[in-house]
């Protein structure tokens, strides 16, 4: 630009009025497509941003670049939800029902003994309560209970189904939740005013409530299992001298034993005792299972405990009749043990009933006969990830499985085998008339029942 003059006009520069004419014009054509090169180039640049934009809002973004630079940055977010893996789904003509409201993997299930509700819990913050009787429906509601400032692995309900407790994550230790009505019906639950003390070193790997409710059970990975009183005092501490502890358990029955198992190729058993009056006395050993060739992973006992049943590393379950007196010495007898796909933490379930056995593995599980051993149900890629718990309900109808955040609930149609075998065999030796009637009639009525389960539902 040249320098404006005292008029105000432009100043003619001095290099161009000393120029020839053809030198003149030559300067101007080179001036002039140096502009309409720099023009060009800015139009394939303004070309490019309305491609990425897509050809549907090429006129929206030349009207109003601000307007696109939004729409991009909107389209950015919504990239991830597209992205996320589809949900796992799984269907099996035992299944009951899948119930999914859990927004993190669940990590823990249990009954409460009324038989009326499920509880788990999950990495979600949240507990959540399930009626038992909704299993078969298509909706599946679900109280929640939610854990602050924190999240539970662990959760047990107290044997008057009116509390649970349990074990927090970040926290390490026991909070007990109080289960109450409201007045419109609906669920209220309030965490007690504060939580046990810190006792573990350990990773604790499982919590549990004496039937009695006399006591609550504390088990970590460093041999350690705790005995507690309701109000979080310590009654006594076991040391296992398993090298480390992979399951430990309450019994059913009485909830008088404790037992554990791990590195080493057995299943140890504890009897906690009391006195007369309800005081605590001491803990004692009861007896051991032994025969497994390897560390075992798991074990369950059955409802009334003169049944166990263990699963271990050397792929085999074994069924064990407990039903000894073991303050004589006598040991358990082994009944029965069974070739089993197994993997490191495998799971085991024994129907309360005592008929069915369920072992997990991986993600996948498996259904035996008891009485037999004979593999019955096979359920492959139940959850996107393993399976973190197993269990029967109380009255041995379902089969429930934990994995990724998802939870199956299987009908038990080993169970129903089972019963119909049994009672067959007792009406064999059914030695009145009426005793054969109803033998026929809870024959018929079991037999209906698998019957429905196996076909499904009729339209």
């Amino acid at each position: 630009m040249g320098k404006m003059g005292v008029n105000g006009d432009v100043a003619t520069p001095l290099v161009l009025r000393d120029m020839e004419p053809a030198a003149l014009v030559a300067v101007s054509l080179l001036v002039g497509a140096l502009v309409i090169l720099v023009a060009v180039v800015l139009g394939r640049r303004n070309g490019q941003c309305t491609d990425v934009a897509g050809d549907g809002e090429q006129s929206h973004v030349r009207e109003n670049g601000e307007k696109s630079t939004a729409s991009k940055k909107q389209k950015v977010q919504q990239r991830p939800r597209k992205e996320r893996a589809q949900q796992h789904t799984f269907t099996h003509p035992l299944l009951a029902s899948s119930l999914k409201s859990h927004s993190g993997n669940v990590t823990c299930l249990d009954f409460s003994s009324n038989g009326k509700y499920l509880a788990s819990c999950a990495d979600d913050r949240t507990i959540r309560i399930w009626s038992t009787k909704d299993f078969l429906d298509r909706e599946h509601r679900c109280l929640r209970a939610n854990v602050e400032l924190d999240h539970a692995t662990l959760v047990r309900f107290s044997p008057d189904s009116r509390a649970f407790i349990t074990w927090l994550a970040n926290g390490e230790t026991i909070r007990i939740f109080k289960m109450s009505k409201k007045e419109d019906g609906s669920m209220n639950f309030k965490a007690a005013a504060e939580d046990f003390p810190q006792r573990h070193k350990g990773s604790v790997i499982n919590i549990g409530i004496a039937e009695t409710g006399k006591f609550i059970m504390t088990a970590s990975t460093d041999t350690t299992i705790l005995i507690w009183d309701l109000k979080g005092e310590v009654l006594a501490s076991i040391n296992t001298n398993q090298m480390t502890n992979s399951y430990a358990a309450i019994s059913p029955c009485g909830s008088r034993f404790v037992a554990s198992c791990g590195f080493t190729p057995d299943v140890k058993v504890w009897e906690v005792c009391f006195g007369k009056s309800g005081e605590f006395k001491e803990v004692v050993r009861a007896f051991e299972l032994k025969g497994h060739s390897a560390g075992v992973y798991s074990f369950a006992f059955s409802n009334n405990s003169h049944r166990m049943v263990t699963v271990s590393k050397d792929g085999t379950w074994k069924l064990w009749d407990t039903d000894v007196e073991y303050k004589k010495q006598q040991d358990p007898y082994l009944l029965r043990t069974v070739q089993c796909q197994v993997s490191e933490g495998s799971r085991v379930a024994l129907s309360p009933d005592g008929r069915a056995v369920a072992v997990s593995s991986s993600c996948s599980v498996a259904m035996y006969s008891a009485a037999s051993g004979e593999l019955e149900e096979e359920f492959h890629d139940v959850h996107s990830e393993e399976v973190t718990d197993l269990g029967f309900d109380v009255n041995s109808r379902y089969l429930v499985c934990s994995g990724g955040r998802a939870i199956r609930v299987f009908h038990n149609a080993p169970g129903y085998r089972a019963a119909i075998s049994d009672m067959q065999a007792m009406l064999k030796k059914a030695s009145n008339e009426a005793m054969r009637q109803r033998l026929q009639q809870q024959i018929q009525e079991a037999q209906s029942s698998l019957d429905s389960i196996l076909t499904g539902p009729k339209d």
